[in-house]
């Protein structure tokens, strides 16, 4: 079997898509989706949080994207999760949200392997194109098809159906095929008024799971709703219509479990921006320096260089963040020397932990990451240090204790976005962020009339009853300057 290799992430982490030669047959208006959130607990350890971050960074490692997830909580991994409507007359689906993954994909009538039920509360449901007025396949001869898969792809003929078959860093796995249909949403008819909107997508529609995609997954989802950075994500596929501006914000409230989540150009609050590296398949920026306190750490200029496993990544579906090093170790220590009475244990092999009875903030330092255009972004100990079993434990990890590879990676994660309104201008390739209160609004221009609304987070019920020790769910507002059809 001839297998050909493309980037596309998934499922806030990193993944592999390879395309099989065994075929599958077969006026403006601001839009919102209401996205959901759960805290998936962890059973008083925290090797699961490390397994989830590690997952993500091997599928990194392999030359591929990045994504939103998370609560700023690092000792909590977190999920964010979108109610759409796909087809004509629409059914509702639960899928991810992922700044990363750059394709859309609802598990299919076909699959045997899918999850039927979820413990999150909601109803799962299977995509029928039969059921679908609008639905259609996407043959082989398509450009889309040719697009992804970087030209004509062996043994697929123009009577086939394009398929895919997904790879994880984990072992998991998801195989499909692709097609079209209309997705719905609530579109923003003023500030914090919606009315329904919907406009076409192509998506995978997916036949074969495993791993944890498959039915054994007990906190499953419908799919995944990407907005990574490739032609094939749901974004780049409105813009290229004209339908959106590549442009949006995500904005983790890590103190009370809300947030937003828009795609337009941004008014309100302002964003200080910093390029994002040509070329590179993830959030890349140009670190220039790391401050601990009121002082500068020492660190060679070629470790901050983006390239081949090392520079500087911006991925909120990582939770933590992670150091080369040579920049951990004395960020650590200087951290820690501020209390010398501190006595610091090894909690589940990897974290730093320690008992101390002050408030953090005024007993640590903050920790400043400069970059490019004199853009920094600011961590502050209440977000770098989490309670755990009756202790403080450092959520900086050494990038080197995860493998030889990652040794000089820096990858910042929910610890460092969390609190902080993240804005992605794909359009003049910048990345930007600025303190705010993610609880509340922020204001974003309708391109077309040049009306700005007011769009803010907001709570949602859930379609079944929850067990709120388990979960808690929010709304996130997704605004998007849509054409009707």
């Amino acid at each position: 079997m001839t297998l050909s290799i493309v980037s596309f992430p998934i499922c806030g982490r990193f993944t592999l898509i390879w395309f099989l030669t065994a075929l599958v047959s077969v006026s403006c208006n601001p839009g919102v989706f209401n996205v959901k959130y759960r805290y998936p607990r962890l059973q008083g350890s925290l090797t699961a949080l490390k397994e989830h971050d590690d997952r993500r960074q091997l599928t990194i490692l392999a030359g591929i994207d990045l994504p939103l997830g998370g609560t700023g909580r690092p000792d909590i991994p977190g999920l964010y999760y979108a109610k759409i409507g796909i087809g004509t007359p629409a059914k509702s689906y639960y899928v991810q949200v992922d700044t990363g993954s750059d394709i859309m994909w609802v598990n299919c009538i076909q699959c045997k392997q899918c999850p039927r039920r979820s413990t999150l509360g909601i109803e799962l449901t299977l995509y029928n194109i039969d059921e679908s007025d609008s639905g259609k396949l996407v043959s082989c001869d398509d450009d889309f098809c040719y697009q992804i898969s970087g030209g004509p792809l062996s043994g697929c003929k123009a009577n086939m159906s394009c398929p895919y078959l997904e790879i994880y860093g984990d072992g998991s796995s998801t195989a499909g095929y692709f097609v079209k249909d209309v997705v719905q949403y609530d579109s923003v008819a003023g500030d914090l008024k919606t009315q329904t909107a919907n406009g076409s997508v192509i998506f995978g529609c997916g036949a074969r799971q495993s791993g944890d995609l498959d039915s054994s997954n007990e906190e499953a989802l419908d799919g995944i709703l990407g907005f990574g950075k490739a032609n094939s994500s749901m974004i780049s596929q409105l813009a290229s219509s004209g339908r959106v501006k590549k442009i949006f914000a995500h904005c983790l409230d890590g103190r009370n479990g809300g947030g937003i989540f828009a795609i337009g150009r941004v008014v309100q609050p302002k964003v200080n921006m910093t390029p994002l590296v040509p070329n590179q398949p993830h959030y890349n920026v140009n670190m220039t320096a790391v401050q601990v306190g009121q002082e500068f750490l020492t660190i060679p200029a070629d470790l901050f260089q983006p390239g081949d496993r090392k520079g500087a990544i911006i991925d909120s579906g990582t939770t933590l963040a992670y150091l080369p090093e040579i920049i951990y170790e004395p960020l650590v220590k200087k951290i820690t020397s501020q209390e010398p009475a501190l006595k610091v244990h090894i909690v589940d092999k990897d974290y730093k932990c320690f008992q101390y009875s002050g408030r953090v903030d005024e007993g640590f330092p903050n920790v400043t990451f400069h970059f490019e255009n004199s853009v920094f972004l600011r961590v502050y100990p209440h977000d770098y240090l989490f309670p755990h079993e009756g202790m403080w434990c450092i959520g900086w990890q050494n990038s080197a204790m995860q493998s030889r590879d990652r040794r000089n990676m820096t990858l910042l994660g929910d610890l460092v976005l969390s609190n902080k309104l993240v804005l992605y201008d794909l359009e003049n390739q910048l990345i930007g962020w600025t303190e705010y209160n993610c609880s509340s609004s922020i204001k974003v221009k309708d391109e077309g009339t040049g009306t700005v609304h007011l769009v803010g987070s907001h709570f949602i019920s859930s379609a079944l009853p929850l067990d709120t020790s388990l979960c808690l769910l929010f709304s996130l507002l997704l605004l998007m300057t849509l054409f009707l059809l």
